[in-house]
C-alpha cells in the first residue's frame, strides 16, 4: 500500500498506520474528546487496524523528529461510502489551521472520490462545511442502531 505524504511547513500528514503514536491517539479520544470518552486502548488500537484510512499529522522537528499532533480516520469500502471520524488535533497546534488542512487532505484523496462520506459532529458543522459536508438531504432514510458508548 502507497503511504502518500503531504507537506505544509513544519508539519507532515502520512497515511503510514505503522507511524501512529497509539498512545497519544488512545489519551486525545479517552480523556479529552467529547465522543469516545473512556474508549478502552484495546478498542482504539481495533478501530485504528480495521479501519480503510487513517491519516497521522506529525510535528517535524530540525532534527527531523516527528511527534503526532492530530488524526482522523476513514470508514469505508473505498467505492460507495465512507464515515469520518475521530478528527482531532490536540490543543498546542490548534488555531494554526492545522485542522482545515487535514480536513482539505482528506476529501481531496484520491480514493474517497466515492458515492457519500458521512460524519457525525457537535460542535464542527462550520469548519466541515467549508469541504462540501452539509447536513443531511433526506434524514428519513437513514437509521441506526446506538450501541455501547454511542453519543
Amino acid at each position: 500500500m502507497l503511504n502518500e505524504e503531504w507537506k505544509y511547513r513544519d508539519f507532515l500528514i502520512t497515511k503510514d498506520k505503522n507511524d501512529l503514536d497509539i498512545n497519544v491517539i488512545y489519551n486525545f479520544l479517552s480523556k479529552e474528546s467529547y465522543w469516545s470518552k473512556g474508549i478502552s486502548m484495546d478498542e482504539v488500537v481495533k478501530s485504528i487496524r480495521n479501519s480503510a484510512l487513517c491519516f497521522g499529522m506529525y510535528h517535524v522537528n530540525h532534527y527531523n523528529e516527528k511527534t503526532l499532533i492530530g488524526f482522523a480516520r476513514v470508514i469505508s469500502d473505498l467505492v460507495t461510502f465512507a464515515y469520518l471520524t475521530d478528527v482531532f488535533v490536540i490543543k498546542e497546534y490548534r488555531s494554526q489551521g492545522l485542522g482545515k488542512w487535514l480536513i482539505q487532505t482528506i476529501t481531496d484523496y484520491h480514493e474517497l472520490d466515492i458515492r457519500r462520506i458521512m460524519l457525525s459532529t457537535d460542535d464542527g458543522h462550520s469548519l466541515y462545511s467549508e469541504y462540501g459536508f452539509e447536513a443531511l438531504d433526506k434524514p428519513n432514510v437513514f437509521m441506526q442502531i446506538k450501541g455501547k458508548g454511542a453519543i
